[in-house]
């Protein structure tokens, strides 16, 4: 940290501390920021090589309190990779000039503050809040940015300025990638991981917010994850699904029949049983992976567990449980596989669901006919050993079902 007389090292030494002390699965994040004293930044400001611009009159108006939130905000951009997310997002949408990346900075400190303050951090004044743009919280940086333009809702926040570590654009102020005492790119992935790995290792203590990105952290996004997630959301959305007719509502039809009254058709949420196959066939790693996916089916029906039900399967069908917390199903098999018993057990289920997912390797028999539902099969595709050219040659999933392939690159 600088020591220069312009800057009062020892107020921004106290804040840090408070801020490790109110968070601290983000100590490690907050003591790899190197300080850099100056002048240009209007306030506080990252670069996105974990460089910490601070304006010393800035540092001397504000509490101590107040700079900790301000601490823990920088650098949860730099966690939170908001500099390449924003970089991508530009791109795809082929968006250029400076208005556009002060979005991307109103939509990153919405994304953070929904849940920064409290529990020891006093909220800044003038914190971007997913309210302060009449939007709901809980959603990422990339959906606040789809819902909002630059307007009179905006015009108070044209002095926001968290460096490029928030939007990627580079400032006059800043090193850059040449300067003195940035981390590397294996320096920063470092960081991450290890605030990562304390989120995830002091349950009920991190914000949702937190517990999302530490997940993704260490188990990052492929590209068959977003096609289940698809597949899904298109078999739950697809005509007839969650479909009923209710007498709560009369038709409009209803005042062409004199006399009677005519249901009207209503469109309740989708309910998804997901059948996991267990048997020994299956690796730990893919039941693992199972489980991560019953977490994102979750998301794909919109948050409702109390729509998600999981069913484990070998050459039996077993207990059939609702969907509290993926971690805690348990996941009970190892013999032989007949998934049949599985589709058997979930479609005689009440209620009925809208959508069976079955993730498998699919070493089974599979129904003779199309359930009387919308199925998408989760593959986990393995190359084949040369003990398993026998005689028996399982069946590939059935034409009636939506096949993604798991595990593998797209």
């Amino acid at each position: 940290m600088s020591d220069s007389p312009g800057l009062d090292s020892g107020k921004l030494f106290a804040a840090r501390l408070q801020a490790a002390r109110a968070r601290p699965y983000l100590a490690t994040a907050l003591y790899a920021l190197h300080i850099v004293e100056s002048r240009q930044v209007p306030t506080m400001g990252v670069d996105r090589y974990w460089r910490c611009y601070v304006s010393p009159a800035f540092v001397d108006c504000t509490p101590v309190e107040e700079l900790a939130s301000v601490l823990v905000h920088e650098v949860s951009h730099l966690l939170r990779d908001h500099h390449g997310r924003s970089d991508r997002f530009a791109r795809e949408h082929d968006l250029t000039g400076p208005a556009e990346r002060l979005r991307m900075n109103i939509a990153a400190d919405a994304e953070i503050n929904d849940d920064a303050f409290g529990d020891g951090l006093v909220r800044p004044g003038g914190a971007v809040l997913p309210a302060t743009l009449g939007l709901s919280a809980g959603e990422l940086m990339e959906d606040y940015l789809r819902q909002f333009r630059l307007g009179t809702c905006t015009d108070d926040l044209a002095w926001l300025d968290c460096g490029s570590g928030a939007d990627g654009l580079d400032r006059e102020w800043e090193l850059g990638p040449d300067g003195a005492d940035g981390l590397t790119a294996q320096e920063r992935d470092a960081v991450r991981f290890r605030v990562a790995q304390g989120v995830i290792g002091r349950p009920g203590n991190a914000p949702e917010g937190w517990r999302r990105w530490a997940e993704e952290a260490l188990h990052p996004p492929q590209p068959w994850r977003d096609l289940l997630g698809a597949a899904i959301r298109s078999a739950a959305s697809a005509p007839g699904v969650g479909e009923d007719y209710t007498y709560g509502r009369p038709a409009r039809r209803s005042a062409g029949v004199p006399g009677a009254v005519l249901p009207s058709l209503r469109r309740t949420p989708p309910r998804v049983s997901v059948i996991i196959d267990t048997s020994g066939s299956v690796s730990d790693a893919e039941l693992g992976s199972a489980l991560l996916e019953v977490a994102a089916i979750s998301r794909a029906v919109g948050g409702r567990r109390d729509l998600v039900t999981v069913l484990s399967c070998d050459a039996a069908a077993r207990v059939a449980h609702p969907l509290c917390r993926a971690e805690g199903i348990p996941l009970i098999g190892g013999g032989g596989t007949d998934l049949r018993a599985g589709f058997d057990r979930a479609l005689r289920s009440r209620p009925a669901p809208d959508v069976l997912v079955v993730l498998t390797d699919g070493q089974t028999p599979w129904p003779s006919s199309r359930p009387g539902c919308r199925t998408v099969v989760g593959l986990f595709r393995r190359k084949v050993a040369w003990s398993e050219h026998d005689d028996y040659i399982p069946d590939g999933p059935p034409e009636w079902a939506r096949v993604v392939d798991i595990g593998t690159s797209v």
